[in-house]
């Protein structure tokens, strides 16, 4: 620097007048140069990890034609870069499993080894440790809108509907919990505001009026169409009863006599009988909200049921806004379905079609509340402040205080407790009680400048957002985190409680809490919500199978495939049974629609019941069951490569990297000209594919006996004009990356189940990124396998990960 500046004086005293701007563009040059020089060097590769390198790769990974795209010689160190250090896990974990250098090339020296995966395991711990404690693992993070809805409700004591309201999530790392996925857009922030705003006006609508009570009894009479002469879609009187015969007619079955008075949920009973059954059993229907006419096509479902000839009552709880009603039909697509002209049926025009159908007795509805009854709202609301009828009856409920101010400010302390999920002083919220205070002070009525405090609190980033700070979390942090991790919500009272007392960093003490928020409807609700974005069992309705092909799916089949799965992952955590069971179990849950779908006798009735499996039943495990077959397919075909990179992410723990750009898609041929297996063959000739699909395509060709709607087949189908035609035999056999060969799914199912721990570890992490908003990193794997080296002396059982889990560092940190 002293050089440059000497030699540029002198230049300057020997340059004339007007030679001053060359001269000052020459400084500028050199000025550049400098503070490019003093830029500080990116990290030096370590001498272990060079060397390793430049004796085992660089034949394949330098200059311009590196295989992979991978160019060591251009390839920085500098870990603080993430995608470097991205680059630096992956070159890792391949070096580790023994993928690279590739076995062709020859076995690297052992020593050489051990000192490159020592010295890069050291540099990226201690970068990711770095970054760790000075930004935390997960960056700012928000609420989903689920957890949206449901703390709202569980604040408010209210139960309506609020997603709707709220901006789809994008995911990431498949979960919606991830932090760097989330996004807050003005658009969001309004959306956010109108939710708060109608979550609010529900609140106090029922905190300041009677009890909403509504109970009807319909008799068949009632049931029926009230013109019996005019052709409609509402159901007939037949020999005393209100019957629905089995139509394709959307709307058939509506019945106007349930048309909601009131947004609002309602318990229904209805007795009903099925007539002129299948040989198969009863007549399996489906129950159905909507408004139910032409111009608003859509209907929300709430239940399935199989009517059998004797009556029986069904029960089931429904959201109706105003306006919507039941629609109640025959709803199984392999039953004979009757032609009626004209889009309406006429009384007695069925009957003769010999048809199946359904006939109700009676149908009673209440209104309900799901949440608590209005006085739990106010109570939530008001406190122990009076409310009582206004003189005026026309007016809603007042709410009475002789002290308003002081009143104002420790309701709206408490409820700031209740809504930031921690212990609040008054003088973090005293920006809001001076609003509330002063809109009181101007003569404004109680209720509206309370409504306008809580609007506000409910608006802060301290609701919205977790409060996190890096480092370990605080008793109310971790109470946070276990209560959205299993309930979706905020904390109840107990938690609060333990919080307060500083008894949560106690691990026998969090572990028992864990424990309790799994029992009972909070742990149904846990599996739901977990295996909706886990398993993608909330995409199910994202393809249709095709009807041509896969005659006997519906509905029906569709919703007892989620309940079996749903009800199946409830036993393996209520009974800790190992995770080795995803893979292979000797039972599931059936009912007997779905009995008959996937060929399996001796299941009678509508209600899920444990069903022992035989062997040949080509059933066993999670990864058998329909809802997870129809949400790895498109609807129309199966694809090895979408199931396997499905299997490796969600259930056996491996990272698939996406393909290189210049390697185009393998699209399965729906002519059958060629099989998959063979387009798969050619697919690998490119080398930069071979590593990957040595993983992905086992577990894919393991399930490519099961179509796109989950049942067995042994052919492929093909289409010969409109007729469908058996195909190529199915090979579900392949080798496993690690050598191992199998013939067939079962023989890939003992296979895997003999190394349960990557299945606890995968389930583990899976866990953690749904819990902790951040994904795993390199740093976080040492936790992960202690969590799974606690879970192994109760074989791996899926409420001891859990368990572990909520007591390891990574969910006990930021």
């Amino acid at each position: 620097m002293a050089r440059i500046t000497f030699a540029t004086s002198r230049m300057r005293m020997q340059q004339p007048l007007a030679a001053k701007a060359a001269l000052s563009l020459l400084m500028m040059s050199l000025l550049a140069t400098v503070a490019v020089a003093a830029k500080p060097e990116l990290p030096k590769t370590p001498e272990a990890i060079r060397q390793f390198v430049a004796t085992n790769c660089y034949d394949c990974h330098q200059g311009d034609a590196s295989e992979g795209g991978l160019d060591f010689e251009q390839l920085s160190f500098d870990l603080q870069d993430h995608a470097v250090q991205d680059r630096w896990v992956r070159i890792f974990d391949r070096v580790e499993a023994e993928e690279m250098p590739p076995t062709d090339y020859g076995e690297a020296d052992e020593s050489e080894k051990e000192k490159f995966l020592a010295a890069t395991r050291l540099h990226l711990q201690r970068q990711q440790v770095s970054q760790h404690e000075t930004r935390g693992r997960v960056q700012a993070r928000r609420l989903t809108r689920t957890q949206v809805e449901r703390s709202l409700q569980d604040l408010l004591g209210i139960d309506i509907p609020l997603t709707d309201f709220l901006p789809e999530e994008t995911r990431s790392h498949r979960y919606t919990t991830v932090a760097d996925g989330q996004s807050m857009s003005h658009f969001q922030l309004d959306a956010h505001l109108k939710t708060v705003d109608l979550a609010l006006d529900e609140a106090l609508r029922r905190a300041l009026s009677a009890e909403d009570v509504y109970e009807k009894d319909f008799d068949a009479q009632g049931v029926a169409r009230t013109n019996p002469k005019r052709r409609c879609r509402e159901p007939e009187m037949r020999e005393g009863k209100a019957v629905i015969w089995s139509s394709g007619l959307i709307y058939y079955g509506r019945i106007p006599a349930t048309t909601a008075r009131a947004d609002g949920w309602y318990h229904f009973d209805v007795s009903v009988s099925g007539l002129k059954p299948p040989k198969t059993g009863g007549v399996w229907s489906t129950v159905r909200t909507g408004l139910c006419v032409s111009t608003a096509p859509l209907l929300q479902e709430v239940t399935t049921f199989e009517a059998m000839p004797e009556p029986k009552t069904i029960s089931f709880d429904a959201w109706l806004p105003k306006g919507h009603m039941l629609e109640i039909r025959p709803g199984d697509a392999t039953l004979k379905k009757g032609r009626f002209s004209g889009g309406q049926v006429g009384v007695g025009e069925g009957e003769p079609q010999d048809l199946p159908g359904i006939a109700f007795d009676r149908i009673t509805m209440k209104r309900i509340h799901q949440n608590g009854d209005d006085d739990h709202v106010r109570q939530l609301l008001f406190g122990d402040l009076p409310v009582a009828p206004h003189k005026d009856k026309k007016k809603p409920y007042q709410v009475i205080t002789k002290t308003p101010r002081e009143d104002a400010a420790r309701l709206m302390l408490a409820f700031a407790n209740r809504a930031f999920r921690r212990p609040v002083a008054a003088d973090e919220i005293a920006p809001y009680v001076e609003g509330v205070q002063a809109a009181i002070d101007s003569g404004d009525d109680f209720v509206a400048t309370m409504r306008m405090g809580y609007r506000a609190l409910l608006c802060s980033p301290r609701f919205l957002y977790f409060s996190e700070i890096p480092g370990s979390l605080d008793d109310h942090a971790v109470a946070t985190r276990l209560s959205y991790l299993l309930t979706g919500s905020t904390p109840d009272e107990q938690l609060r409680q333990l919080a307060d007392a500083g008894k949560l960093q106690d691990k026998k003490v969090l572990q028992a809490e864990a424990a309790r928020l799994l029992e009972g409807e909070h742990g149904r609700r846990f599996v739901h919500d977990f295996a909706a974005e886990w398993l993608d069992l909330d995409q199910i309705n994202f393809t249709t199978p095709d009807r041509k092909l896969y005659r006997g799916f519906d509905t029906i089949v569709q919703q007892s495939m989620l309940n079996e799965t749903e009800t199946f992952l409830e036993t393996m955590l209520a009974e800790n049974q190992s995770v080795a069971q995803l893979i292979d179990a000797d039972y599931t849950y059936l009912d007997s629609r779905l009995a008959r779908y996937y060929q399996i006798d001796g299941v009678e009735g509508d209600e899920l019941r444990q069903v022992k499996l035989e062997p040949n039943s080509h059933r066993g495990g999670l990864i058998t069951q329909g809802a997870v077959l129809k949400v790895t397919a498109n609807g129309s075909n199966t694809s090895p490569v979408l199931r396997g990179v499905w299997m490796l992410e969600r259930i056996l723990g491996e990272t698939v990297p996406p393909p290189p750009t210049n390697v185009p898609a393998v699209e399965p041929d729906i002519r059958g000209a060629t099989t998959i297996r063979e387009q798969l063959a050619k697919h690998r000739s490119h080398g930069e594919c071979s590593s990957c699909h040595a993983k992905i395509d086992p577990p894919g060709f393991a399930l490519e006996n099961f179509d796109p709607s989950g049942q067995w087949r042994d052919n492929y189908i093909t289409m010969a004009g409109a007729k469908k035609k058996k195909g190529p035999v199915i090979d579900a056999g392949y080798q496993m990356a690690d050598g191992r060969e199998f013939k067939d799914l079962q023989e890939f199912q003992s296979l895997t189940i003999s190394k349960p721990r990557k299945l606890a570890a995968c389930f583990a992490e899976q866990l953690l990124i749904y819990g902790t908003g951040a994904p795993i990193t390199f740093v976080d794997r040492e936790a992960v396998e202690a969590i799974v080296d606690e879970s192994a002396s109760d074989d791996y059982g899926m409420r001891s990960i859990v368990q572990a889990v909520v007591a390891s560092p990574v969910f006990l940190s930021k």
